[in-house]
């Protein structure tokens, strides 16, 4: 049941992030640029934090 609300809760915050964004994009169809750049600047801040933590966890395995 745990694993459950795991899913769920992933489920929620993705319509949370998208629904707006296409509503955006079907009620203003010049918010798309916006709407599009604030993706591509997400993904680009998500990939960096994500090497910025293989970093991380690289040193600390150094150190052990």
């Amino acid at each position: 049941m745990k694993n459950m609300n795991k899913w769920l809760e992933l489920l929620v915050g993705l319509i949370l992030v998208v629904v707006p964004i296409l509503l955006a994009t079907m009620v203003w169809p010049s918010w798309w640029i916006a709407s599009l750049d604030v993706l591509k600047g997400g993904i680009f801040w998500a990939i960096v934090g994500i090497g910025a933590l293989f970093i991380l966890l690289g040193i600390s395995d150094l150190k052990g």
